[in-house]
């Protein structure tokens, strides 16, 4: 029998007549680096919650790595790591201090927390910030302290929510450095992002949210390929801009040769963001 990382079943939030979560299904493998993609609002925070205990479901089934989280929510929660979006950390402890508390509280003996520390340092390059305060530590620095935090108490899975938000690119690649580095080691990562680049470059396979609902699911280049591998943008003051897609440069170099004038044409590969505004007519980043 396979056992999924992650497995809902008609998964479903309502908050009063509105309905945050429509009957989602999905399985994440074990090993695998998902993404969750999605604009603000589309339901990718709210399925956070749910699946790391922090928001019961109003119907449907949860499974993480095989246990109901529904029915055994204590042990789940040894099951996962997780990473919110917004910075969660004790401003006016050190990392190694943050470190050491959330070590605690998962009830690691005295020399597993001492070892475990400085294993977790090592690995997110914080050594030399180790007793530095939190607050002053730059927003990728306190980034890495959240994952090493997560991963204390030496879950199979990681549940990170919008993970690069906020951050400048140079601090942003490291992070994603990171991922790969513990996906490779044998981590499942789950991740909320509506950066598209970071789901392109990142993931197995990605999920599209749109109004509650998953619209999408497949590897970036299998989605890519249900529109076209090749985008077209045709711009015009009184249209507007066009966007066609193609399976491949010579379709597309022969649609362009059949435009009559405009004012500028773009070819370029197409990318996650034309296949979520090819699916729901909205860019990711709208609200």
């Amino acid at each position: 029998m396979v056992t999924y990382a992650i497995e809902t079943e008609d998964l479903c939030k309502d908050y009063s007549d509105r309905k945050v979560v429509c009957g989602l299904n999905l399985r994440v493998q074990e090993g695998e680096l998902f993404g969750f993609l999605g604009p603000n609002g589309a339901g990718k925070t709210t399925t956070i919650r749910m699946l790391t205990t922090l928001t019961k479901p109003t119907s449907g089934r949860i499974l993480i790595n095989g246990i109901d989280l529904l029915e055994e929510s204590s042990r789940v929660k040894a099951e996962f790591g997780i990473v919110q979006q917004h910075i969660s950390l004790n401003r006016d402890q050190t990392v190694r201090e943050n470190l050491e508390l959330h070590a605690r509280l998962h009830h690691l003996s005295p020399m597993d927390r001492e070892d475990r520390i400085e294993e977790l340092l090592k690995y997110v390059n914080l050594e030399e910030n180790a007793d530095q305060l939190v607050d002053h530590l730059s927003g990728g620095m306190k980034r890495r302290t959240m994952i090493a935090r997560a991963l204390i108490h030496r879950p199979k899975l990681l549940i990170l929510d919008e993970p690069t938000v906020g951050l400048d690119a140079q601090a942003r690649r490291r992070v994603w450095d990171l991922l790969r580095k513990m996906n490779s080691d044998g981590s499942t990562l789950f991740f909320t992002t509506h950066y598209i680049e970071e789901a392109e470059s990142l993931c197995d396979r990605v999920g599209i949210m749109h109004q509650g609902r998953l619209v999408a699911l497949g590897t970036p280049e299998a989605l890519r390929m249900r529109f076209g591998l090749v985008t077209v943008e045709v711009k015009d003051r009184k249209n507007g801009t066009k966007y066609r897609y193609f399976s491949d440069r010579v379709s597309a170099t022969e649609y362009v040769k059949g435009l009559s004038t405009v004012e500028k044409m773009i070819m370029r590969e197409s990318n996650l963001e034309d296949v979520f505004v090819g699916i729901t007519g909205k860019k990711v980043l709208d609200e």
